[in-house]
């Protein structure tokens, strides 16, 4: 019986550039013929994953180019008193070790000494590779290493065996283009962010003074515009935890703490695109969460297809709540399945029995997953 967990969100952010595009203007999207505002997929598991870093760095695996200099000062403590150190010569075995990593296509080093793609590998993985590393280091100064060196640093890098990969990396997977036997699917999935609501981007128009001008010069000494908008966020993810757990090599306990974290990080984890100038610090007022059994996903976004448009005095998030709940009322009735929902309404929307309540973040995440352990 597949188990998924879904989790919803509504989030109104005050005025804010949250995830910008190629111009610096804030990311939207048409959807239901209205422009909406937009925070993709991978800003919101960027934001997660960093929020991981604070509870575990274990869990976070290094999206990097720069793997050689990160090597090289792991390494180069534990060879200092070799009869073949010297800085020469372990730049040039780390750099040997990362080109034979790879099957059909090597991984390439330039002048910089940057991998030619991005590496996403584990702490542990990274730790693998080191140790392999220190232990070959005589046979990596060769013009060519063994094939039972490079073998062993290819093992390194988790394929069919888990054992060392990490819970970000089972959660969001990872795409490795010059080894495609180490790629893996992700147990989660990330939408992006719409407004509930359309949307209109605003400018504010901004300028700065020369502090140490003098007096009787007139003007300002610096100006610009900076885009931005105001919107109440749908946010929405689902995880296959039989996926997660099979991705984690059968460690339930392991998989329940990183799926906490994901749902916690979830709600509180922030984008940062200029907070500095906005601070659009504003946590969700609506989330909930189902536990799903033997049952397809339902993203809930087609609650908004009609853009929502509130009266005077009536709130924003609380019209959203309702729709929300009347459109996952409305699917349930017509495809039914098993579910148990959590609810965490400081909306104070009204549900009409939509989901089981509860008073905190910290109860709806007990809730959750005591359900899911069931």
């Amino acid at each position: 019986m597949k188990t998924i967990i879904e989790i919803h969100a509504l989030q109104n952010f005050a005025p804010s550039n949250l995830n910008r595009d190629d111009t610096g203007a804030p990311k939207d999207a048409i959807f239901g013929g209205s422009r909406r505002a937009r925070v993709s997929s991978q800003c919101s598991k960027r934001a997660v994953r960093e929020y991981f870093k604070e509870h575990n760095k274990e869990w976070v695996a290094s999206r990097t180019k720069r793997i050689v200099d990160d090597l090289k000062k792991r390494v180069s403590p534990k060879l200092k008193n070799h009869t073949d150190f010297s800085e020469e010569n372990l730049a040039k075995a780390i750099e040997v070790a990362v080109c034979n990593l790879g099957s059909d296509k090597k991984v390439k080093v330039d002048k910089e000494r940057k991998t030619d793609v991005l590496l996403f590998l584990s702490p542990r993985e990274i730790d693998a590779l080191e140790s392999v590393i220190t232990e070959s280091y005589g046979d990596l100064l060769k013009k060519r290493p063994s094939d039972e060196v490079v073998k062993k640093l290819n093992d390194a890098i988790d394929g069919e065996n888990k054992s060392r990969l990490s819970v970000d990396v089972a959660l969001f997977g990872r795409m490795l283009a010059v080894m495609p036997e180490k790629n893996q699917n992700a147990a989660c999935q990330v939408a992006h962010a719409i407004s509930t609501h359309a949307v209109e981007r605003e400018f504010d128009f901004y300028t700065a003074v020369d502090d140490l001008k003098p007096e009787d010069t007139a003007g300002a000494d610096m100006m610009g515009t900076v885009e931005f908008n105001s919107a109440c966020f749908y946010r929405y993810a689902v995880v296959d935890w039989d996926k997660l757990v099979k991705n984690l090599q059968g460690d339930t306990e392991l998989a329940a703490g990183g799926l906490r974290a994901f749902l916690e990080g979830f709600v509180v984890a922030e984008p940062t695109g200029k907070q500095n100038t906005f601070a659009a610090h504003n946590p969700p007022e609506f989330v909930a969460i189902s536990v799903r059994h033997s049952s397809a996903p339902r993203n809930l976004a087609n609650a908004f297809e009609k853009a929502i448009r509130v009266k005077k005095d009536e709130s924003l998030t609380r019209r959203s709540a309702e729709e929300l709940a009347k459109k996952a009322k409305a699917l349930q009735d017509a495809f039914g399945g098993e579910e148990r929902t959590f609810v965490l309404n400081l909306a104070e929307a009204e549900l009409n029995g939509f989901g089981d309540s509860a008073p905190s973040l910290k109860e709806l995440l007990d809730k959750t997953l005591s359900v899911v352990k069931e």
